[in-house]
Order: C-alpha cells, then structure tokens, then sequence
C-alpha cells in the first residue's frame, strides 16, 4: 500500500531542448567605442575659428560701412553744391572753370567833377579765379573760350546834358586798341521825386563773347560821379563756359 503512494507522486519530465534550426543568422551586439577627448579637439578648433573669422568680418564690414558713410557725408555738406548728394558732372567741372566776380571800389566823387573813364574794382574783396587783373581796372584772361559776361551799374543821380551810359570794352593786349563789345543806356523816371524810385536807375548788360588769351575787359561811363559806388548796386563778373 504504501509503494504504490510513492510511485504516483514521482516529478514530471522536463521536454527536451529543440535544437537550432541551420541557415539562420542570430544578431551579434558590438559595443561602439566612445570618441576619446583628444580626436575631438581639431574638430573643435576649427568651429570656434569659423566663428571668430565671421565675427571680424562682420566688425570689419561694419566698420567700413560706417567710416566711408562719414566720408560722403563730410564731402557733401562741406560745398553748397552736395547739400543733397553728390553734385552732377556738370557742376563739378563748373567749379573749376576760370571765373570773375568783382565788388565796385568805394569811391566819392564831386559832384562837380565830371569825368569818365572805367570802374575800378577791390581786388581784396573780389573773386578771381584763372583770370587776372591789371591797374584795378580791367581783367585779363588767362584761359581762351567762351565766357558769359555780365555787367550792372546803378546811377544814383542823373544828368540832363549826357546820357546814363555804360559800356564794357576790350582790348588784345595792355597797348592794344579798345573796343566796344557790349553797351547799354538808362533813364531817370519822370517823377523826380518819386520815393519808390529816388534818382535811380540800372544798366545791366550780359552776352557771351569769345576771349583770347591776354585780352581783357573793362567797365567804361560816361560821368564817373553818377554812379552808385555801394556794394550790389554796381558790379561785373564773368564765367568760362
């Protein structure tokens, strides 16, 4: 009785292991290996001189931007011809063309004294610019061409015997002969008394005449007492076209 009690509690069996099937491949893990700190350092040092290289050229850029914006701005507010920009080419040749632009000399004359002959000029307050002056009187040309020649005399008395003239002339050289070139007249008004017009009237003459080297110009009336000596109201100039 009691051996058959043993036998029936004896332990299962375990099942046997399945082989491995052939021909299939099981994955094999490799463990990669860390970068080491010293494979990592070129790498590094080129990334930080690409930074420090672009950061200068952006300092750099900056820089030349700002000083050359300086520059243009001080050339264009330094000449009344750039308050905006640059002046045209035009304007830029314009302003080294030879040039003349004479203040009457401060004369008084009695009113007695009746005498014509050419206005002289302060040269210490006049402009020349390529042309000369010669015995405060006339101007000589340095560069041959066209030039615009203006002139404007104001009369501050008239005179019922001789006309209110005035009349630049030319001559080839120091000695040479004069001539005429430009010639214009004025009149008082009839009301004398007037107060919009006192004893007062202007000759204005302008034209374009061809100059040769050497020649040279002059302002010419016929009563030098007559004439307004105060600054504006009488004058001449002229400019190479």
């Amino acid at each position: 009785m009691i051996n058959t009690y043993q036998t029936s509690m004896a332990l299962p069996q375990v099942p046997p292991p399945v082989p491995p099937r052939l021909g299939r491949s099981h994955p094999v893990l490799i463990p990669a290996q860390l970068p080491s700190p010293g494979h990592s350092k070129p790498l590094l040092r080129f990334l930080v001189a690409v930074v420090v290289l672009h950061l200068l050229l952006s300092v750099g850029g900056f820089l030349y931007l700002f000083y050359t914006e300086r520059q243009l701005s001080h050339a264009t507010y330094s000449s009344p011809e750039g308050r905006v920009g640059f002046p045209p080419i035009e304007k830029q040749e314009t302003a080294y063309r030879a040039l003349a632009r004479l203040v009457i000399k401060q004369r008084s004359y009695s009113n007695k004294a009746k005498t014509s002959g050419y206005l002289q000029w302060d040269t210490d307050h006049s402009v020349y610019r390529d042309i000369n002056y010669y015995e405060y009187k006339w101007v000589t040309i340095v560069q041959p061409g066209d030039y615009f020649v203006y002139s404007r005399v104001t009369f501050s008395r008239g005179n019922s015997t001789i006309p209110l003239t005035s009349f630049v002339k030319m001559r080839k050289s120091n000695s040479g002969k004069e001539e005429v070139v430009m010639k214009a007249y004025c009149s008082m008004s009839n009301d004398m008394g007037s107060k919009l017009n006192p004893h007062m009237c202007t000759v204005t003459q302008q034209d374009v005449i061809t100059l040769e080297r050497g020649n040279q110009l002059g302002v010419w009336v016929e009563d030098l007492s007559l004439v307004d000596y105060e600054i504006g109201a009488t004058g001449f100039g002229m400019y190479k076209v």
